[in-house]
This record gives structure tokens, sequence and C-alpha cells, in this order.
């Protein structure tokens, strides 16, 4: 076969499409599973990326639920097998020699600080055994975690389509491209303006101040921002005499100086900082298919946290009914736009949510172009429930018709985890009867698990009937966790 360009491989995926959808239909496909954060992140979860790339492995068990599906799961480290064990038997009727023999993991044993697509692109034998893993490139894609000129490499090099976008439609997720879809698709969204560097930024917010005289605060955000450790919170007032000394950083390894370098070299916005007598920080999960379709999966009730509130912990799903179906119609908008610049793949679009006497206002964000913390709970449920969430009634419900919720994170740490091991973590939760009940279809389902040792992390999925009991399932792993921890620290 002839090496295919990009834009070739991505017009085939339309027809195949389908074929990915469905569990039951009778036809080989494989899918690569590839979580590259090939994105620039923070020195402090460098520790953690090789972890983050264990995140969609509960995603697999749902894939191979097709009789005739098998996935390619490639990492930057070997996967404990104690791990996939614990996966696989998440799924009783999977966990068989037949079934773990459609699961194909392949590790590139290479633990530097590089985005695992631009590894495996270095490796040419790694790209000729996946290549023959594949078989039948016409029955097959690549899923990433985002979308760079190395994803693009890797589906040349693999000759397989990707569901995920062209790099050059990047900037429909950049800060300032956010703002641009939400005022052209006529989304609420905060007053604002672009700034190319710190030049731009005095008179930036003078304007904003004419446009928003009540405004108090304002949030700076670099246009290539991550997790919110991009932003920066200038009280307007104090700005108006000393810029330097009114910006506040989320992101508490930076400098004010070296910040302000970054928005020189990227730009970024400036826009009123939104605040009422209640505040919550919503999101919503959109689909668009190759075939132009766009579904909303789900929407959720960020848990914040950092300096400014600004950094993404966890969530619950899914958000509250007062203003769920709100957001998930206006980010039908957007992902109708997105679907039309030829977007593919998952994206979100997170929100600021604040209420008066006259309810909840909402305002988007921005718009991330990538899957993110929210998309594999999501993963975990619908693997493990097999239901679909009803976007107007604001309402998950399984395949029995029961409804769920959820609490999620990436970060239930401490310094004193790192004394556990992967081994003693899934020790802990089934000595203590904390793992998933499929029989109620609630409990928990960890993720991450080998980040444990190395930076005292881990995730966390608790699926409950209620939110409450989901947050006391989480709650029950805490605990228990922190007490193994004290026990090995006492030993």
């Amino acid at each position: 076969m002839a090496e295919s360009t990009f834009a070739e491989l991505q017009a085939t995926f339309r027809e195949f499409w389908p074929t990915v959808t469905l569990r039951s239909i009778d036809v080989e496909r494989t899918v690569v599973v590839v979580h590259s954060i090939s994105l620039e992140i923070p020195d402090q979860l460098i520790p953690v990326s090789p972890a983050y790339e264990e995140r969609f492995l509960c995603m697999v068990l749902s894939l191979l639920r097709a009789p005739r599906s098998r996935v390619i799961y490639v990492t930057s480290q070997p996967i404990h097998s104690r791990v996939v064990d614990y996966y696989f038997g998440l799924v009783p009727e999977l966990d068989t020699p037949e079934a773990r023999a459609r699961f194909v993991p392949v590790s590139l044993v290479d633990g530097r600080n590089e985005p695992l697509s631009r590894k495996l692109l270095a490796r040419p034998g790694a790209i000729r055994r996946i290549k023959e893993l594949v078989g039948k490139p016409e029955f097959a894609m690549i899923l990433p975690f985002c979308m760079t000129a190395d994803e693009v490499a890797l589906a040349e090099s693999l000759e397989i389509p990707i569901y995920g976008s062209d790099p050059d439609l990047n900037w429909l997720g950049s800060k300032t491209g956010s703002r641009r879809v939400f005022a052209e698709e006529d989304v609420p969204h905060p007053v604002g303006l672009d700034v190319a560097g710190t030049e731009d930024l005095p008179a930036a917010l003078q304007e904003l101040r004419a446009r928003s005289p009540e405004a108090r605060d304002a949030v700076l955000k670099l246009d290539r921002g991550v997790s919110g450790l991009g932003n920066a919170l200038l009280d307007l007032e104090r700005a108006s005499r000393d810029l330097h000394s009114a910006i506040e950083l989320e992101d508490e390894e930076l400098t004010v100086e070296q910040y302000l370098a970054a928005l020189d070299d990227e730009g970024g916005i400036v826009e009123e900082r939104i605040e009422g007598e209640a505040f919550r920080s919503p999101s919503v999960q959109l689909r668009m298919s190759p075939a132009g379709q766009t579904d909303v999966m789900s929407t959720h009730d960020q848990v914040l946290g950092g300096l400014h509130g600004h950094t993404y912990f966890g969530c619950h799903f899914p958000a509250d009914s007062e203003y769920a179906a709100r957001i998930a119609g206006e980010s039908l908008k957007v992902g109708r736009r997105l679907a039309r610049e030829g977007v593919i793949g998952r994206a979100a679009v997170d929100f600021a949510a604040v209420r008066d006497g006259n309810g909840w206002r909402p305002y988007a964000l921005e718009i991330n172009l990538r899957c993110g913390g929210t998309t594999h709970p999501l993963f975990a449920l619908t693997t493990l429930t097999d239901g679909v969430y009803d976007p107007l009634a604001a309402e998950y419900r399984t395949r029995y018709g029961d409804i769920k919720h959820y609490a999620a994170t990436d970060h239930l740490d401490s310094p004193a985890y790192q004394s556990l091991t992967p081994d003693d973590l899934l020790d802990v939760v089934a000595e203590r009867s904390l793992g998933w009940d499929s029989e109620r279809e609630t409990g928990v389902v960890l993720h991450m698990i080998s980040a444990i040792a190395v930076a005292g992390r881990i995730g966390v999925t608790a699926i409950g009937d209620t939110l409450d009991e989901a947050r006391g399932l989480y709650q029950d792993v805490k605990a228990a966790v922190d007490d193994a921890a004290a026990q090995t620290s006492l030993g």
C-alpha cells in the first residue's frame, strides 16, 4: 500500500465509523490506543504523565465486547499485569483467554519526559509491529488524547485514520478561538478582549473596565494554557496603578516575569471575572463524528482548586439539573460549528455559572479540543452500565433504566501514598470490598494506579445511585488509602 496522506486517510473514516460504534456487528476491527499528552505540561505533572496513558483502559473493555474487535494499547512503560487483571475483573464475562487475547499491550519501555506519540514515531520497529498487528488497515483507527503534528505523522506512518482533527483546526480550542466561536454562534460569554502580549494589556484593561464597569477583577489567560494553569487573576483597580503587582498566578511554579514572557510568546485573552451569589464551573462533553454528527455526551460540575480556584481537580456527574439542559443547548451550537469546520473527536466546553435573584446564568469560558479529565470517567460509567446520557432531562440511565451519578478525580493524592505500591492499593480495595458491584451497578473504578508509588497519586471514579452515595464511596476509598499509608509508615 502506497503511503497515504492524512487527508486521504481521514476521508475513509466516514464509511468506517459506523462499525466502530456497534458492538454486535460481525466485522473485524482494530483500535490503536495512543493516549499521548502531546502538549506542554507543567513540571509538577511530569512524574505522573506515564500513568495518564493508562486512563483509557476501562474503555478498552467496551470495545472488546464486540466479538471481533481488537485493541492495541500503546504506553511508554509496561502496564503492571495486576492492573490489567483488575480491569478485566470489572467485567467478568470478558475475563476469558479469548477476550484477553484481543487486548495487545505495546510498551516502548521509555520513561523520558516526551510525548508518547513522538517516542513511537522514533521507533520504526514498533511502528512495523503495530502495522502487522493491525492486519487490515481498512478496519482500523487510532484513538488519541489530542491532536498535534505528531499524531498526524503517526496516522500516516501506520496508514490508518485517527479519531481526531487536522491540527490546523486547533485554533478553535485556543482561548482566542473559543471567544470567537462563542461570539459568532451567539453563546453567552464574559466581556473580554484578545491581547497579543504585555504591551496590549494596559489598553485592554482600560477597555474592559469601560465595557464592564461593575467588574472588580479580570482573568488573564494564555492562549494555549492547560487545566487553568495558564490563568492569572488581576485586581482591576490595582492594575490601573501597577500592573505587575496586580497579577496573581494560578501556577505557583511560575514567576510573573515568566508568565508575561509566555504571554508575549503566544498571546491570550483578558476577560471579566464572573461572580455571583453562588458560583459553579460546569462543563459539557461533545462528540463530533467523522460523518459530521454532533452529540452531547455528558454534563459535569467541575471541582476546581488551586490558588484562585482555576485548576481542575475532578468532577461530579451530571451537572446540576437547574442549568444542565441550558449549557447542553449552548454547547450544541458550539459542537455544530466545530463539526462544520471539520472537527472530529471529543471536545468540551467549560462554563462559569452564577446564581442571582433570577436563577442561574451560564457563561461559556473556553473550548477544549481534546479529551480531558471528564472523558475517562464517562468511559468507565458507560462501559460498566451500558447506558446513555439524556441532555434534556440531565439524567444518565443504564440499560435497565436506573439513574446513575459519579464523583471522579485524577487527584486523590498525598505524599504518604508514595509508601504504597500498586499491589498494596489493589489489596486494600479488595480487602475492604471497595470495588465494583456488578449487581447493583455501583462502586469504585480506579485509574492511574501506577502513579501511587512515584507521585503518591491515583484517580477514582465512584459511581452511585445518587451523588451523595457516589461521594460517600469516594470518601470510603480515601479513608482506606489514608489508613493503609498510615499503617505502612508505622510498620
